[in-house]
C-alpha cells in the first residue's frame, strides 16, 4: 500500500505535531518538577542580591532633569489623559517637612498624580518607596523610574526592611509610601502593612494620609494606559498625625487607616458628612462590602462625582 504524497498541507500539518510533541516532553526548566529529588540536591548557600544604588537619583543633576520631566512633560501628559481634582493641599502650608505620604494604591496613575499635585517645593524633595522585584528586576527600568520619580527599593515580600527611607527622613526628604505593598487588583484597599507607620514613629515625623479616587477607572490594574475620554480622577491631602508618645506602630497604621476612611468619606460625600461619620466610628471602611468581585469591581469603576465647571486644563 503506497503512502499518499506529501503536499504542503500535509508537511506543515506533520511538522506542527512535531513541534507539539517535542514542546510537551521538553523539560523548559521554569516550573518543572526537577529530576533529581529536593532531599538529594547539594547545598547551595543562598545568592545575595545587589541593591541597586539610587542615591544619584537626589543630586542635583537628576533633580534639575527630574523637575522638567514632571513639571513639563508628566504634568502635561497626565492632565491630557485624565482631570484631576486636588483638595486639601492648604494642610502642607501647616506642617515642616520632612513627612511620610501614605496613599492607597490602585494604579500606576497614582505615583504621577501625588508628585505633579504636590507644590514643587515639596515635589523636589520626596521620594517614593517602590517594589523592588518589580520596578528594580532590570537596570532600565531601575534606573528609568529612579530619575523620573526618585524611587528607592524595598522588598515586600519578607526581606529585611530597607534603612534608605530612615536615611532619607533624616536628611529632609519626604517619603511616600503605599501600606498595600501593591497595586489593588479591584480598586479597594488592602490589608496595610506596618512599614509606614515604623518609618513615621522611628523618625518622628508626621504621616499625611492621602486618599485617591477615580484612579482604577481611569487605569485599572491590567491596563497599560489611561483610559480615553478623560476620565476624572481626584487626590485629596489629609491633616497630619503625629505619632503619639509611646504609640507603637500598630496603633498608629490603625489611625492612619482611620483618617484615610474619613477622606474617601470626604470626597464621596461633603466634609460635613464625614466628620459626623467619623466622630461616631461610622466611616466606611475603604476595604469595601464582603460581595463578589465584579461587584466590587463595578463599584470602584464609578468615577468621582466632579463638583463645580469643568475646564479643559482643570
Amino acid at each position: 500500500m503506497s503512502r499518499p504524497a506529501m503536499t504542503p498541507w500535509r508537511f506543515v500539518r506533520d511538522g506542527y505535531h512535531d513541534v507539539r510533541t517535542v514542546a510537551r516532553g521538553w523539560r523548559w526548566g521554569v516550573g518543572r518538577r526537577a529530576l533529581v529529588p529536593r532531599s538529594a540536591e547539594p547545598y547551595v548557600p543562598a545568592r545575595s542580591t545587589r541593591v541597586f544604588p539610587t542615591r544619584w537619583a537626589r543630586g542635583p543633576l537628576a533633580r534639575a532633569v527630574r523637575e522638567v520631566a514632571l513639571g513639563v512633560g508628566m504634568n502635561g501628559l497626565l492632565r491630557s489623559q485624565v482631570s484631576v481634582r486636588a483638595h486639601g493641599l492648604d494642610v502642607l502650608d501647616r506642617v515642616e517637612g520632612p513627612v511620610v505620604f501614605v496613599a492607597n494604591h490602585s494604579s500606576h496613575v497614582d505615583t504621577p498624580l501625588i508628585l505633579n499635585t504636590l507644590p514643587p517645593r515639596w515635589r523636589r524633595r520626596t521620594a517614593v518607596a517602590a517594589a523592588a522585584d518589580y520596578f528594580f528586576d532590570t537596570w532600565w527600568r531601575a534606573a528609568g523610574s529612579a530619575l523620573l520619580f526618585n524611587t528607592f527599593p524595598i522588598e515586600r515580600r519578607g526581606g529585611s526592611l530597607s534603612n534608605t527611607p530612615g536615611y532619607l527622613l533624616r536628611d529632609g526628604w519626604s517619603v511616600v509610601v503605599y501600606p498595600e505593598g501593591t497595586r489593588s487588583r479591584d480598586g479597594w484597599t488592602q490589608p496595610f502593612k506596618l512599614g509606614a507607620a515604623f518609618m513615621a514613629s522611628s523618625a518622628q515625623v508626621p504621616v499625611v494620609p492621602l486618599a485617591l479616587r477615580g484612579t482604577f477607572n481611569a487605569m485599572p490594574h491590567e491596563q497599560g494606559w489611561p483610559s480615553p475620554g478623560r476620565p476624572p480622577v481626584s487626590i485629596r491631602y489629609g491633616e497630619p498625625l503625629l505619632p503619639r508618645e509611646g504609640e507603637g506602630p500598630r496603633e498608629l497604621a490603625k489611625r492612619i487607616e482611620a483618617a484615610m476612611a474619613a477622606l474617601v468619606d470626604e470626597d464621596s460625600a461633603s466634609w460635613f458628612d464625614a466628620r459626623r461619620r467619623a466622630a461616631t466610628g461610622g466611616s466606611a471602611p475603604t476595604s469595601g462590602p464582603d460581595v463578589a468581585r465584579w461587584r466590587r469591581v463595578w463599584a470602584t469603576s464609578r468615577p468621582p462625582a466632579q463638583r463645580g465647571r469643568r475646564t479643559v486644563w482643570r
